[in-house]
C-alpha cells in the first residue's frame, strides 16, 4: 500500500516481493544430492533478482523452525528423520510423515509454489494449498520410476508404488522435468504430456577460478553410495587393473548404505589401498577442486534423472564414463570421444572405456569445458522464472 511521507507529503510505494514457495524434504547445504542443489542454486539467483525465496522441508538445523540462509528462507515443517531404511530402501515412513507435516502449507503465502515430485506425497497438500491461493502448483520432476521398475523394486507391493506415482504426476498444473529423458518418461510411462524441460546447471566462472587439489587422482565417482549406482564397478574395475599390473587410485565422495560393504569388496578383491572414501564433503568448492584433480569421472548409474555429476565434471575439465542403461540420463550428456565415453555396464565395458580415456585423455581434456557453456545456472534461471510467469 502506497504511504504519504509526512514531511514531503509525497506518496511512497512500497513494492512487495513475489513470494516463491519450494517444497523439498532435502534441503541444501545440509544435504547435498543433486535435486537439493537444485533448488539451492535457482533460491539464491531468485533472491537476488529481488523475489521472496521461501524453502519448505524437514528440519535438520538447531533453533528456530525458520531461519535464512544465503538469501533464502528455511522453513523446517518436521524434525528430520533417516531417508533410507537398513535396507538402503527409501524410507516410505520418512515420505509419509514429511508429507503430513506438508499441510503446514495451507497456512503458507506465496505467489508461486514448485514441489519436488519425490517423494510423492508432499505433492497431494502442495495442491490443496495452490487451490486455496487460487494458484497454479509447479512440479520439478527429476526421474520417472514407472510400472516395471516399481515392480523390481517391491514385488507385488509396486503396483500401489506405481499408481501413487500416476496420482501425484496429474496434481501439478504443470510439471518442469530436469531432462528430455524424464519428459519422455513422464509421457511414455505416465501419460503427462505438459511439461517443460529447464535442465540442472554449473557456475562456470566459480568453477574455472579453482585450483585442483595437489594430488592427482586417476578416478573419481562423487554421489550417494546406493545399490543402484553400481559402485562396485569401479572397484572391479580397479582389480582387473591390478591383475595385469596397472595400478590407480581412486577417490570416492559420497556417502550412502552401501558404503561398508563396498569397502568390504575393496579389500576382498586387494584394492583397499587404492581407494579414498572421503564421504561427504562440506563445501562444492572441494568437491570440484577434487574432480579438477581427477583424469576420469566413473558414474556406472542404473537410474539418473539427468546426472549433474557429468556438467560438474566436465566443468571441472574432467571426462566422464558412465553406463548405457535404459534408466540412466546422464548417457544423454555423453558425446563418445568428446566430453567422455558410454560404457556396457560390465566390468569389461568399463575396463575399455578406461583404456580409451587414458589413451585420449589430451584431447579429451580439451574439448569437455565447451559442452557446459549452456548449462549456466544463471541463464537457466530467468527461463525458470519465465516459466512460473512471475
Amino acid at each position: 500500500m502506497p504511504k504519504k511521507s509526512k514531511n514531503s507529503g509525497r506518496w511512497n510505494y512500497t513494492v512487495r516481493k513475489p513470494k516463491v514457495a519450494l517444497v523439498y524434504d532435502r534441503i541444501y547445504p545440509y544435504l547435498k544430492g543433486g535435486g537439493e542443489r537444485r533448488f539451492y542454486e535457482f533460491g539464491i539467483r531468485m533472491a537476488a533478482n529481488g523475489y521472496e525465496v521461501h524453502w519448505y522441508g524437514m528440519k535438520y538445523w538447531d533453533g528456530p523452525n525458520t531461519i535464512e540462509h544465503d538469501g533464502i528462507i528455511l522453513h523446517g515443517l518436521c524434525k528430520a528423520r533417516p531417508m533410507y531404511t537398513k535396507s538402503g530402501r527409501r524410507s516410505i515412513s520418512q515420505a509419509l510423515i514429511f508429507g503430513i507435516s506438508s499441510f503446514k502449507l495451507l497456512f503458507a503465502e506465496f505467489d508461486v509454489i514448485d514441489c519436488c515430485g519425490f517423494p510423492y506425497f508432499s505433492l497431494f497438500p502442495a495442491k490443496l494449498a495452490a487451490m486455496i491461493r487460487h494458484k497454479p502448483l509447479f512440479a520439478t520432476w527429476h526421474e520417472v520410476w514407472g510400472k516395471k521398475y516399481w515392480r523390481e523394486y517391491l514385488g507385488l507391493g509396486g503396483i500401489i508404488g506405481f499408481k501413487v506415482e500416476q496420482l501425484a504426476a496429474k496434481l501439478p498444473d504443470h510439471i518442469i522435468a530436469t531432462s528430455q529423458h524424464t519428459a519422455n518418461l513422464l509421457h511414455k510411462e505416465l501419460g503427462i504430456s505438459n511439461s517443460t524441460v529447464i535442465v540442472n546447471g554449473v557456475d562456470m566462472d566459480a568453477i574455472a577460478a579453482l585450483k585442483p587439489t595437489k594430488n592427482c587422482i586417476d578416478i573419481i565417482y562423487v554421489g550417494r553410495l546406493m545399490d543402484f549406482k553400481n559402485i562396485h564397478l569401479i572397484i572391479e574395475a580397479l582389480a582387473g587393473l591390478k591383475k595385469h599390473g596397472t595400478v590407480l587410485s581412486c577417490s570416492v565422495i559420497g556417502e550412502g548404505p552401501e558404503e561398508t560393504k563396498l569397502q568390504r569388496l575393496a579389500t576382498k578383491l586387494g584394492v583397499a589401498d587404492q581407494i579414498k572414501w572421503l564421504g561427504t564433503l562440506e563445501k562444492s568448492d572441494d568437491v570440484y577442486a577434487h574432480m579438477k584433480a581427477a583424469k576420469v569421472l566413473v558414474l556406472p548409474s542404473m537410474r539418473e534423472g539427468f546426472g549433474m555429476v557429468v556438467i560438474e565434471a566436465n566443468a571441472s575439465g574432467t571426462p566422464v564414463l558412465t553406463a548405457n542403461f535404459s534408466g540412466n540420463a546422464a548417457k544423454d550428456l555423453i558425446q563418445d570421444g568428446m566430453n567422455g565415453y558410454v560404457f556396457e555396464p560390465t566390468q569389461d565395458g568399463l575396463l575399455l572405456s578406461l583404456e580409451k580415456t587414458f589413451k585420449n585423455l589430451k584431447n579429451l581434456e580439451h574439448s569437455t569445458t565447451k559442452f557446459t557453456k549452456s548449462y549456466d545456472w544463471s541463464n537457466l534461471s530467468y527461463k525458470l522464472t519465465e516459466v512460473y510467469g512471475i
